[in-house]
């Protein structure tokens, strides 16, 4: 993205009808590090990438408590995530002193929207330049909404924003279906695989990642990292369990093709070059 004139303020529109402001925002979010959220029937789960700028500091925090049945994890500009959170966290407080009932995370999610919005229609503000996943638990169920910059907001089964999300919405993709009737411990582990995802070939630790978990009975908090550690090592302990299982029946499929004097790789052919579908 390049500047132009069209780009001073968020007021100005471009001959193509768009707002470059906004936009920029947008991008800010995608230049994040990665958030993943994941919900199921009566659990949601939501994880984060931790990047410290230098080995000698510490990482910034991605994921907030905003009620007991409500957290969000952000993506883009910590500082703007960090205010809207305690925004959030005002909201639920008043509301529920004054109808002694938690707040519903659709209305919580549509003021947080609105918000958004009123700062692409001053010229004297800026969008906000982060994403939120905002999960939660209320009457009508488990949820999970994203939060865009441009006030737009969407609710999803599972969602990933920030850098290299690509690859975890691709694993997402694939395994979504199966999410509505997943226990709490299989949505973990679909989101530390998912996160996983995001690395681009870097060890997974509990020290790089974050997750948290609301759910029915179960108040929204962050696991701890021993905690999350294990959780890690009992995954990976089971695909490297499964990876010479399928190596094996790959082997004999591969002799299977050979016997019948069709070329192994016959079949791979067509999937080559095939870009993985976005959102």
């Amino acid at each position: 993205m390049f500047r132009n004139q069209y780009d001073t303020d968020v007021t100005t529109w471009s001959p193509a009808g768009r707002l470059f402001q906004v936009e920029y925002a947008m991008e800010a979010v995608k230049q994040g590090s990665a958030a993943i959220g994941l919900r199921s029937k009566t659990h949601v789960v939501l994880a984060c990438v931790n990047k410290a700028n230098s080995e000698l500091s510490s990482h910034q925090k991605k994921i907030f408590h905003v009620a007991d049945h409500i957290g969000v994890a952000i993506a883009g500009l910590t500082a703007d995530g960090r205010v809207l959170s305690r925004y959030m966290r005002s909201e639920c407080i008043n509301y529920n002193y004054t109808y002694d009932s938690p707040l519903p995370v659709g209305r919580l999610v549509v003021q947080l929207a609105d918000k958004a919005q009123v700062c692409t229609q001053r010229s004297w503000k800026r969008p906000y330049g982060v994403g939120l996943l905002v999960g939660g638990l209320d009457e009508s169920g488990a949820h999970l909404y994203y939060n865009c910059p441009s006030g737009n907001y969407f609710e999803y089964q599972a969602f990933a924003i920030g850098s290299r999300s690509q690859a975890a919405k691709t694993y997402l993709e694939r395994r979504f279906e199966s999410f509505k009737d997943s226990s709490r411990d299989d949505l973990i582990k679909d989101a530390l695989i998912a996160t996983r995802e995001t690395l681009q070939g870097e060890k997974l630790r509990s020290s790089i990642c974050t997750i948290a978990v609301v759910g029915a009975g179960e108040p929204f908090h962050i696991l701890d990292q021993d905690t999350v550690q294990k959780l890690i090592d009992a995954f990976e302990i089971v695909a490297e369990e499964d990876v010479p299982a399928a190596e094996s029946g790959g082997a004999d499929d591969q002799s299977a093709a050979l016997e019948e004097g069709a070329p192994a790789d016959q079949g791979a052919a067509p999937d080559e070059g095939v870009a993985p579908m976005d959102i």
